[in-house]
């Protein structure tokens, strides 16, 4: 199953309502890698409210899309991000500090606009 990646102005928006399993994030971490590329998108929100539990290659898998988007020139917002989620990213020793993080995705949007000095 395919994460849907929505084109905002210059942003991506990608709400994750899906249970992640392995193949499904390596997907995601290509498709938005290649949808950055296409459309030159300088930030990325990406809402994980309906992500209730990760396990350490989840995790991985998204530090490295954070990393891998900046590389290509667009910042990265987490939002929504869930106690249970938060406490297996630091167990994890995933610590996405330089990562913007916001409460919602409203909120990503306004936090973007502030790290990317629109």
């Amino acid at each position: 199953m395919r994460i849907p990646i929505l084109k905002l102005h210059n942003y991506l928006l990608i709400s994750i309502q899906i249970d992640l399993d392995d193949q499904t994030a390596i997907q995601f971490q290509e498709d938005l890698l290649s949808k950055i590329h296409e459309s030159g998108s300088t930030g990325v929100v990406i809402d994980l409210t309906s992500v209730d539990i990760i396990d350490s290659f989840i995790a991985k898998v998204l530090g490295d899309v954070v990393s891998m988007s900046d590389l290509m020139g667009a910042k990265v917002v987490l939002t929504g991000i869930q106690p249970a989620v938060a406490m297996t990213l630091i167990d994890l020793g995933i610590h996405l500090q330089d990562v913007p993080t916001a409460l919602d995705l409203e909120q990503g949007l306004i936090k973007l606009r502030q790290e990317l000095e629109e």
